[in-house]
């Protein structure tokens, strides 16, 4: 019987779909590297989990291969066609030896075995086996085939504004989200300057933890709920509670001093105000247009 390759096939589907990504200007979708997961997330911490059989769907990325496979472990090169025929004639009912994987969640990252998998995603296998080593984090995130680096920044940065900021330890269950990563960062400058505060009218020096939670009791919680009184949401569709309350911030910062101290609950009034006005204005351009 003649030796028939799925290489080709595999080789041009990866070409007709980054041509796709060509014409819609999409990114391109390279393979997820478990070495930048890991240094995004900290992640070290690891156990033997043993042999067992996995979902090929889950696998979503490799420890060193990224360059040879894009997201679906199609070829990008042909260097990878060796590899991929004899084991192709080797194991032709795909009865391939384990691969070695890293376990993160719910998804795996190959360590051995690469091709293994591509051939296997590349004629329908559901199951493959493994080695699994467990890798352990405490950072709450959902990885799938659509599952991104700029989702990684997001979640390291969130990440570190909990610990840093004390909240993971005096209000662990608070959720605070933006539309970017750098609302983290700003948002922890806020928290220290409020420290700040507290501890000049206090006359102590407080932890962090202490600080934390007197800034989410008595500020962060009672400006969103000025937030949603005055339904600012309404007037910028996507941005969230986070982006609202930093607005919030520096419209109180750009606050005339002269006119006295200004509440987070008065700027956000203020704010809501503003919007209103600047909407009844466009209405009337628009009107006067037609």
């Amino acid at each position: 019987m003649t030796f028939s390759s799925s290489f080709s096939k595999a080789q041009r589907k990866e070409t007709y779909r980054r041509l796709a990504r060509v014409v819609r200007g999409s990114e391109s979708e390279p393979l997820l590297s478990f070495n930048e997961l890991r240094v995004r997330l900290h992640l070290f911490q690891q156990s033997y989990a043993g042999l067992r059989t996995i979902e090929v769907a889950k696998i979503v990325g490799t420890v060193d291969r990224s360059d040879d496979f894009d997201r679906n472990f199609l070829p990008r090169t042909p260097q990878t066609r060796e590899r991929w025929e004899r084991l192709e004639q080797a194991f032709p009912t795909l009865g391939f030896p384990p691969i070695s994987v890293y376990q993160v969640k719910n998804v795996f990252f190959v360590i051995d075995g690469n091709h293994r998998v591509a051939l296997a995603k590349q004629k329908g296998a559901e199951f493959i086996d493994a080695e699994v080593t467990q890798i352990d984090t405490d950072i709450d995130i959902d990885i799938d085939e659509n599952f991104d680096f700029e989702q990684i920044f997001y979640l390291e940065q969130a990440r570190l504004f909990m610990q840093q900021s004390g909240l993971a330890r005096s209000r662990p269950m608070a959720r605070i989200d933006f539309t970017r990563p750098h609302g983290f960062v700003e948002l922890l400058d806020v928290v220290k300057a409020h420290g700040y505060d507290l501890m000049v009218e206090r006359g102590a020096v407080l932890e962090p933890d202490e600080v934390a939670a007197d800034w989410y009791d008595r500020v962060y919680l009672p400006t969103v709920e000025s937030i949603r009184w005055e339904r600012l949401p309404e007037f910028k569709a996507g941005s969230t509670e986070g982006d609202f309350f930093l607005w919030v911030v520096q419209r109180r910062r750009e606050h005339d001093p002269q006119q006295g101290l200004q509440s987070l609950e008065d700027a956000a009034r203020q704010a809501a105000r503003e919007q209103e006005r600047r909407i009844g204005v466009r209405a009337r351009r628009a009107l006067g247009r037609n």
